[in-house]
């Protein structure tokens, strides 16, 4: 049988050999070891490393920036693309910490399905909860991983019963564990009834070597843990694709990403389970088909992974068609044409030239400065589309910020405006303290953090910053802005769109200004367009 190669398969064949995730999780349940332990078993990397980079064992790959490696947290989004069989997958890590949901919930516009992590001992946390309410309201199917069941932990049945009840997702397991949380003695697979014993590699870098046992051997040599898997197991529901993509049923699968078990299982499910990309929504309802002309949308734009050349990528999701390096494409908000001879394809810090990519890709292209988060480009040569835009998040914490050195006033300038671009802050200006005072806004304080080390150590110019008394924002009507800025307490500002804003204290001064003016009305923000 001839093998066809990438340029002789048909745009179709290809997009049906794509697979585009993201994991999502709280902090700390293992989400960048978990992308680590995907792309060991994928081969993508000879060698695994951990969030803290401990003893010889290396850094992640998916954590490049290097407030990330000392903070050992997941800050940007990571596009990572490796081969497993003949299935591409794009795989999107995406941070953990609540204060970054806007970057993680832009993710979720650009995949085809999620794995939700779960710590072993702590099951449903609050930033899982969030995210996987994005999940559902986008239709995203979600795939569930328990990690850390190398270690103490709660009983899976007991885990199961809050997927159901908390969030109303039944757990269909493929894999069981044999063994209680922290005395983890093998995998049984639901399906086959065999069953994997591990034994560690040392420090967790390698792939955990595996012993295969049949049902029996199984029964044999690990007697009542066995028997209690089996019943257990047996006590939910099997796989059911099609309520799987409805996104009433998950999935299960467990295993302890950091010593690499489990994790070839999950990479199984997700070939076999996790829809293809398909056809996609653009803003007016219709759909873009996958074979239809090129076109994509930005969903991340990122800075400083080239600390040599300070460039900037725009990460795109092909959304139809196929892209070619060089090709010009048409930006669709300003009808300009654009040139993509520098494409690349990202893995972590890590890039290589792309020729060709496909739907369910993502390419970054480079020193993409007219593009901005939410873009939408597509072929000149084609039918004009515009994807829906990106969220927008509703900024709950504010904070002045003024050059430290007024003699770099042209850097601040140049990192303020890169720093919104690329959707680190939002950059709200006001008349009173003009844009060499902008007021940063941020749905956590953690963003305040970014923004402050890397206009320091990206663009030379230190800031300080200010917190402000004010947690609320509402958008108002432009003629009503001199009666507003009359008000106690009230700053008035301008987003980067031009859309007024006004910044109150909390939702009692906002209340309070309410009854003062019944004839002035305060819109609340949109916490998203999802």
């Amino acid at each position: 049988m001839t093998v066809l190669t990438s340029d002789a398969r048909p745009v179709e064949a290809e997009a049906a050999r794509r697979r585009s995730i993201a994991v999502i999780s709280h902090p700390d349940a293992g989400k960048s070891t978990l992308t680590e332990a995907l792309a060991l078993h994928a081969r993508a990397i000879d060698e695994a490393g951990a969030v803290h980079g401990k003893g010889n064992r290396a850094g992640v790959v998916s954590d490049w920036l290097e407030m990330e490696q000392k903070r050992g947290i997941s800050i940007t989004s990571a596009a990572l693309q490796f081969a497993y069989g003949d299935v591409v997958i794009n795989l999107l890590d995406t941070p953990g910490h609540a204060d970054f949901s806007e970057d993680t919930y832009r993710v979720l516009t650009a995949v085809d399905a999620a794995v939700m992590l779960l710590d072993s001992a702590k099951g449903l946390e609050p930033q899982t909860l969030k995210l996987f309410e994005v999940c559902r309201r986008r239709g995203v199917p979600v795939i569930t991983f328990v990690n850390k069941w190398d270690r103490p932990g709660r009983e899976a049945l007991e885990l199961c019963d809050e997927l159901e009840e908390r969030i109303n997702l039944r757990p269909t397991p493929l894999s069981w564990p044999i063994g209680e949380a922290g005395r983890f003695l093998g995998l049984l697979d639901r399906a086959s009834g065999e069953v994997r014993t591990y034994k560690r590699a040392p420090g967790g870098a390698s792939i955990a070597e595996e012993q295969l046992l049949t049902p029996q051997a199984a029964a044999d040599a690990l007697g009542d843990d066995h028997t209690e898997a089996v019943e257990s197991v047996q006590l939910l529901e099997e796989l059911d694709r099609d309520s799987f993509l409805a996104g009433t049923t998950t999935p299960l699968l467990f295993g302890a990403a950091l010593a690499n078990i489990g994790v070839k299982q999950l990479l199984d499910a997700v070939v076999e389970l996790a829809p293809a990309p398909a056809a996609r929504s653009d803003v007016d309802g219709g759909a873009r088909d996958v074979d239809q002309s090129f076109s994509g949308f930005v969903f991340k734009m990122q800075a400083g992974m080239d600390p040599n050349h300070r460039d900037h990528v725009a990460f795109i999701r092909v959304c139809s068609g196929r892209f070619e390096r060089g090709m010009v494409v048409t930006h669709e908000r300003t009808g300009r044409p654009f040139a993509t001879k520098y494409a690349l394809s990202v893995f972590g810090r890590e890039r290589s030239t792309v020729e060709d990519a496909y739907p369910g890709d993502v390419v970054g292209l480079v020193n993409a400065s007219t593009l901005a988060v939410g873009d939408t480009v597509f072929d000149a040569a084609g039918p004009h589309v515009r994807f829906p835009p990106m969220p927008v998040f509703a900024p709950e914490h504010f904070a002045a910020a003024r050059s430290a050195d007024p003699g770099r006033s042209k850097q601040f300038r140049k990192g303020i405006s890169q720093l919104e671009q690329e959707g680190v802050v939002q950059v709200l200006v006001s008349e009173a303290r003009g844009d060499g005072n902008p007021i940063l806004g941020a749905v956590g304080p953690l963003q305040f953090e970014v923004a402050t080390f890397r206009m320091e150590h990206e663009f030379s110019a230190p800031i300080r910053t200010e917190q402000l008394g004010l947690s609320l924002a509402r958008e108002a009507a432009s003629e009503h802005i001199d009666t507003i800025a009359a008000y106690p307490g009230v700053e008035v500002v301008r987003r980067g769109d031009g859309t007024p804003l006004v910044l109150l204290r909390d939702v009692w001064h906002a209340r309070a200004f309410e009854r003062a003016h019944p004839d002035v009305p305060l819109i609340p923000l949109v916490a998203s367009t999802v």
